[in-house]
C-alpha cells in the first residue's frame, strides 16, 4: 500500500473519513501491561529510547491490541537535546531532568555528533515501517524548541513554566541561541525520519498557551515555522501535525502562518471554534483523557461528542493530551469500538 492510501494520511490530505481514523498520544505506554513487563527491562529512559529491539516492540503493543490506524514511534522529545551533548537524564517519578541553561553548555554542544547518536532511532523506524500492517500509517515526532527548552532553564518542569518565561524574558539572547540550535537539529531529525519510513510527522508543544501573544510568535510560531519550512525545503509533500496545547484561540493563525498540515486540539478547544479552524485544515483530537480513565457513560459521551461536532470533515480521531497510565484498558476497547461503530450522523 502506498502512504497516501493509508487513511491517517488521506485524512491529512484533506479527506473526510467515516467513521475518522484513530489512535491516541503516548498510546505506548504505562497503562498497558506488556509495556510495563518490557520496560521492566531496561531501567535507564534514555537507553529504552535507543534499544532497538524494545523500542520496537513497545510501539507494535498497542497496534497487535486496539488495531489502531497509525503507530507514533516510541522515543522522547529529550532524544534531540540528548544527541547535541546537552545533559539529560530520566528520574523515576520526576520525569526529565536537565542541567539549567546557560552560556557554556550552549558553547560546548556539538550538532555535528547528533546524526550517528540518532541512528538508532532511524533503525526503529525502519523495523517498524517493515513490520507494521500496509494500512498503518506510521508518525515520526520532535518536541517544539520551546517545550523542549523550558525544561532546561531551571533543569526540570515547573508550575506554568514561571522558570522559563523568566528565562526568556530576562536573557532572550540566551534562550534564542538554544531556540536556534533546537531549530536545526529538529528539522534535520524530521527529515531523516521521513527517510528512514514515517510517513508523517507531529509536533509536540505541550507548553504554548502559557505564552503571551509576543512570546507565543518569537518562541512558538517563528520556531515552528523554520521548522517546517526546513522540513519541506527537503521533503516538499511531507505532512505534519502541529500540536501546540492550550492555544485554540491562536490556532488559525499558527496554522497560516506556520504552514502546517492538521492541527491537534486539546481537550479545552470549544468545538464552534475547532470547526473554524477545521474549515481551513485537518484536525486531530480532542477526548478528554480522563474521560477515558472514567469510562461509561462519561466515556461514550466524550466520544459522541467529538464525532458529532468535528465528524463533518477531516478529522483523525485521538485525544486532547496523552493517555494516562492510570487508564484501564478495557476502556480503551471501549473508545476504539464507539469510534468505529458510530453511525455517520452527516
Amino acid at each position: 500500500m502506498r502512504s497516501e492510501e493509508r487513511a491517517v494520511m488521506r485524512v491529512l490530505a484533506g479527506e473526510r473519513l467515516w467513521p475518522p481514523p484513530v489512535w491516541m498520544m503516548r498510546q505506548a505506554g504505562r497503562y498497558l501491561p506488556e509495556y510495563r513487563e518490557t520496560r521492566a527491562r531496561q531501567k535507564d529512559f534514555l537507553k529504552f529510547c535507543y534499544d532497538v529491539d524494545l523500542a520496537v516492540e513497545v510501539t507494535l503493543q498497542p497496534i497487535r491490541r486496539f488495531g489502531f490506524d497509525a503507530s507514533i514511534l516510541f522515543s522522547d522529545i529529550f532524544v534531540v537535546p540528548d544527541a547535541l551533548g546537552y545533559p539529560v537524564t530520566f528520574e523515576e517519578g520526576r520525569g526529565p531532568v536537565l542541567t539549567p541553561l546557560s552560556r557554556e553548555i550552549l558553547d560546548h554542544l556539538d550538532p555535528d555528533r547528533a546524526e550517528a547518536h540518532l541512528s538508532p532511532v532511524m533503525e526503529i523506524l525502519g523495523r517498524l515501517r517493515a513490520e507494521l500492517p500496509a494500512e498503518t500509517t506510521l508518525l515520526g515526532f520532535c518536541g517544539a524548541p520551546w517545550t523542549v527548552a523550558c525544561y532546561s532553564v531551571a533543569g526540570h518542569t515547573t508550575a506554568e513554566q514561571t522558570a522559563a518565561r523568566i528565562g526568556a524574558y530576562s536573557d532572550p539572547e540566551t534562550f534564542q541561541i538554544w531556540i536556534d540550535m533546537l531549530v536545526e537539529a529538529s528539522a534535520a531529525y524530521l527529515i531523516r525520519q521521513l527517510d528512514a519510513g514515517a510517513d508523517a510527522l507531529q509536533i509536540f508543544d505541550t507548553w504554548a498557551g502559557v505564552l503571551d501573544d509576543a512570546g507565543f510568535e518569537r518562541w512558538c510560531v517563528e520556531p515552528t515555522r523554520r521548522i517546517v519550512e526546513k522540513v519541506r525545503a527537503v521533503k516538499p509533500d511531507a505532512k505534519i501535525i502541529g500540536f501546540p496545547k492550550g492555544s485554540i484561540g491562536r490556532l488559525k493563525a499558527f496554522a497560516a502562518k506556520t504552514g502546517i498540515t492538521a492541527v491537534g486540539l486539546d481537550w479545552t478547544a470549544p468545538l464552534d471554534m475547532a470547526r473554524e479552524v477545521q474549515a481551513n485544515l485537518p484536525v486531530q483530537g480532542n477526548l478528554d483523557p480522563m474521560r477515558l480513565v472514567a469510562g461509561g457513560q462519561a466515556l461514550d459521551e466524550g466520544v459522541d461528542t467529538v464525532l458529532n461536532g468535528l465528524g463533518g470533515g477531516p478529522l483523525v480521531f485521538n485525544l486532547g493530551h496523552g493517555i494516562v497510565p492510570q487508564t484501564p484498558v478495557a476502556h480503551v476497547e471501549q473508545m476504539v469500538k464507539r469510534v468505529r461503530g458510530a453511525a455517520d450522523p452527516f
